[in-house]
């Protein structure tokens, strides 16, 4: 028994100079493993008197837990020493610059954005813009969107306590952009809108696109919104994208559509993306509704409006197919850009 004690505190001592796991897991299995001298120590108890066992088993427990305590610190110090040595070699200086051999464009959704805006502001739209957090009354009741609507669902919209909310969409800025400029008015409104959502096609903070166009008198009409779209629809994904307009309903025009352009995965033919129709819906659009008018009191007008998701029309373009892919910096989908 004395010769297994002198053994069982060697190998105590020899863990204090252990540097590796394997080295201490060695020790460990010296001393409390199946052949351990810890083991032998318990087992040979039983050959001896009831007081010299009393005495010898009290010997034993302590070197036991001067055992336990000493590895269980000598293991977390190995633990520590190695996780930082982990987190030195594979970290990153962000700073440093390597030469890839290609430029970057831009993010995909801000190269989408400036290809709308080239297209309108070419037509003489002015690009106009708004605050982020709005009120009721430009965010919805301007826009035809009495208190009962689904849109004003606390799960869609993120309210403050003042009644004050972060934008669902764009629209606001149409509203203000009536309000503080003279007619005839031919603006788009691109930027940042929020609403509690998230999964593969939505996102609680997404991009989209207002455009309005309001001048005196009757002569506006669903014709002119068809053709100045049409020719959008063209200069963003070609010449031979088919084009369809689709009766719907929104409260801010009327009448309503939603423009469908021939799915880009199956060429129009019918795949599981596209429900198997051959379209898929890109913006929604209309004659701009009189009770959006009388908010804003304007008089013996007309107008249309349209609006679209710039992530949207970003994954359908290139072919991505998760809109958090926009979100989560993934170097191999932005080096594509």
């Amino acid at each position: 028994m004395n010769e297994l004690k002198q053994k069982i505190r060697e190998t105590i001592e020899k863990i204090h100079g252990v540097t590796d796991k394997d080295s201490l897991e060695s020790l460990r299995i010296e001393l409390s493993g199946k052949k351990g001298y810890l083991t032998q120590a318990f087992a040979k108890l039983g050959g001896l008197k009831n007081e010299l066992k009393k005495e010898v088993a009290t010997d034993i427990n302590t070197l036991k837990k001067e055992f336990e305590q000493i590895f269980h610190i000598k293991k977390e110090e190995i633990e520590i020493r190695d996780l930082e040595q982990k987190l030195k070699q594979e970290k990153v200086d962000a700073s440093l610059f390597k030469k890839r051999g290609f430029s970057s464009n831009g993010h995909p959704i801000y190269q989408m954005r400036d290809i709308i805006i080239e297209y309108f502001t070419g037509l003489n739209f002015s690009l106009q813009d708004g605050p982020f957090i709005e009120d009721d009354f430009h965010n919805f009741e301007a826009l035809n969107l009495p208190k009962y609507h689904p849109a004003r669902d606390m799960q869609d919209t993120f309210y403050f306590k003042d009644s004050m909310l972060l934008r669902t969409h764009t629209s606001p800025t149409q509203i203000r952009t009536m309000e503080s400029n003279t007619l005839p008015i031919r603006m788009i409104c691109t930027g940042a809108t929020f609403r509690r959502d998230y999964d593969m096609t939505h996102s609680p903070m997404f991009h989209q696109c207002e455009g309005l166009v309001v001048e005196k008198g009757d002569h506006i009409s669903f014709a002119h919104l068809k053709y100045i779209l049409e020719n959008f629809v063209k200069h963003v994904f070609g010449d031979n994208v088919k084009v369809r307009f689709r009766s719907s309903f929104f409260p801010f025009t009327e009448p309503s559509a939603e423009v469908d352009v021939s799915c880009m995965f199956c060429d129009g033919v019918g795949c599981r993306v596209c429900s198997h129709t051959g379209f898929l819906e890109i913006l929604g659009c209309g004659v701009v509704n009189h009770n959006v008018f009388k908010a804003v009191g304007y008089e013996d007008v007309s107008g249309y409006a349209f609006g679209m998701g710039i992530e949207r029309l970003a994954m359908l373009k290139w072919g991505i197919n998760d809109l958090r892919s926009f979100y989560e910096t993934d170097l191999r989908i932005l080096e594509q850009f």
